[in-house]
């Protein structure tokens, strides 16, 4: 039988994933993370099903912009499931997939919707506006 979680500890695994990000902690972001972790990035329709795939997208940001950071706004848990509305906040000193430095600065909105089971994250939908960050950077038309 699947071990139940509490409201606040779901909430807290979530705030667990996005503190770890925000401080580059891929060992405290794994131990969060069910082995068999399936990550859908919905501007990209990417689907990862992995924890080393998983930590490696979160790196791949922090890579693009150091010093990226999230900060939940809002956090909604119901049954095993709790849906965070994230600002994010970076400036892109490294390469952001196939775009290079420009130097500017996001700042945009997003939203998780994470599934929790036996105390880890199962799956985690990531959503944002990609279009929103590419303008930013100047890298696509407003």
């Amino acid at each position: 039988m699947p071990q139940q979680t509490s409201e606040q500890a779901i909430d807290q695994l979530a705030a667990e994933n996005i503190e770890a990000f925000n401080n580059g902690d891929w060992n405290r972001l794994k131990a969060s993370l069910a082995s068999d972790i399936v990550y859908l990035d919905v501007p990209s329709k990417r689907r990862l099903q992995d924890i080393q795939k998983f930590v490696e997208e979160y790196q791949n940001w922090k890579s693009a912009g150091p010093n990226c950071k999230g900060t939940i706004k809002n956090t909604v848990v119901s049954g095993n499931k709790v849906t965070i509305e994230v600002n994010w906040k970076g400036t892109q000193t490294g390469q952001l997939g196939n775009y290079a430095p420009t130097g500017k600065s996001w700042d945009v909105d997003g939203c998780q919707v994470i599934t929790i089971a036996n105390g880890k994250v199962k799956e985690l939908h990531q959503y944002y506006d990609m279009l929103s960050i590419l303008q930013q950077l100047g890298l696509a038309g407003k």
